[in-house]
């Protein structure tokens, strides 16, 4: 059965749930998309803007232009029937108003339900908007979503601890992003459990993080109660190892992987 946006962007939303959290593998083009659709369990995909721009020989932070990142994430999301959400970084816009017109262009060009956005101005240990201006862009994000009549998924990212800042702030912010209209917030920096139960305390809406080797374990971490977990470039980081690996094996005259058989189409 194919889903209507609206009703993929609905079913996204319900996915978030504390306690069994959405666990959504990023990919950053059309095959890898696909593959991951195809994984017993899989829900929903998200994409990972650090994927998308290393793919093409960019860098990470707005290295697309708007054009180029509507049309990755028109890519990926006409490759599957699952919901899909988008790294959309800051918007790709220096103002709200330009937030607003790129988030409503987002949606009805490429079909996506959801969205990641940044509060920082350049890359997560660069300095943040004030919280008052980052609440706005967010507000802005909701209201190009508004206009498109899709009830968008946001998901606003808090760069604070990342950043080495104050941890108290970092709530502060995350509270004002629901308030401006985010659905979840993607608190980066909760590296082990007492943040974790701290943020989940003290934050007055859902919140999802980062997973990573040395981090809160999948299991724990729903146990907690977080609505959602991704693991932006590390993805493609495991991609790029397991390839890496493999070549150095051929190229020693090793044997044949079981993997360098594996079947897929699109």
């Amino acid at each position: 059965m194919t889903l209507s946006q609206l009703q993929k962007a609905e079913r996204f939303n319900a996915l978030h749930a504390p306690g069994e959290p959405l666990i959504v593998t990023n990919v950053w083009d059309a095959i890898t998309a696909k593959i991951v659709s195809q994984a017993p369990g899989v829900k929903a995909l998200a994409t990972a803007s650090h994927s998308i721009s290393n793919a093409r020989g960019l860098q990470d932070g707005e290295g697309l232009s708007v054009d180029e990142a509507i049309d990755a994430a028109r890519i990926i999301a006409g490759a599957v029937d699952l919901p899909v959400s988008a790294d959309f970084e800051k918007g790709y816009a220096a103002d709200a108003a330009g937030v607003t017109r790129n988030v409503r262009r987002l949606i009805e060009e490429s079909g996506i339900v959801g969205i990641n956005i940044e509060d920082s101005v350049g890359a997560p240990k660069a300095p943040q908007f004030d919280i008052a201006t980052a609440a706005s862009r967010v507000a802005a994000a909701r209201a190009g979503a508004g206009a498109s009549g899709i009830p968008l998924v946001i998901n606003a990212r808090v760069d604070t601890l990342a950043g080495g800042g104050d941890w108290d702030e970092a709530v502060a912010r995350a509270n004002a992003y629901l308030g401006a209209g985010a659905d979840v917030i993607f608190f980066l920096g909760l590296t082990d459990e007492d943040k974790v139960s701290r943020a989940l305390e003290q934050v007055k809406g859902r919140i999802s993080v980062i997973g990573a080797p040395g981090l809160v374990p999948l299991t724990r971490l729903a146990e907690l109660g977080i609505s959602r977990v991704s693991f932006g470039p590390g993805t493609l980081g495991l991609t790029l190892a397991a390839l890496q690996r493999t070549a150095t094996d051929l190229t020693a005259l090793g044997e044949y992987p079981a993997d360098l058989g594996f079947k897929f189409a699109l």
